[in-house]
């Protein structure tokens, strides 16, 4: 009875991550260094429009508080999660955000990585 109770609990936590339909959610990590943070207040304001035609959504911004393995230049972080990869990629070669990368290159150091889940 034990085992099958924790099996059970197992699924709950697995499903808790899943998404309908099978999709797999993609993150889009951000690893920032800002140069100039009114350019930068003024890219982050601007970004949220572009990620809601793609069910992109802001999980986490933050700001490094130790390296506790390797090396990472950067300071901050943000996580976006979407609803899928395709909807990460489609994200960012969209003309909405394509129109902000020479601000952010202006306000910050940013380095993109997009994983799936």
């Amino acid at each position: 009875m034990g085992e099958r109770n924790v099996g059970a609990k197992a699924n709950n936590f697995w499903n808790f991550f899943q998404l309908g339909d099978d999709k797999m959610a993609a993150y889009v990590i951000g690893h920032i260094t800002v140069k100039d943070p009114e350019k930068w207040a003024e890219y982050r304001s601007r970004v949220p429009a572009t990620l809601t035609p793609w069910g992109g959504e802001v999980i986490l911004r933050g700001r490094r508080v130790a390296v506790l393995s390797g090396e990472h230049p950067h300071l901050d972080t943000v996580v976006i999660r979407f609803p899928d990869a395709k909807a990460a990629t489609g994200w960012y070669g969209s003309p909405a955000y394509q129109a902000l990368i020479p601000l952010r290159e202006q306000a910050a150091d940013i380095v993109l990585i997009s994983y799936e889940s």
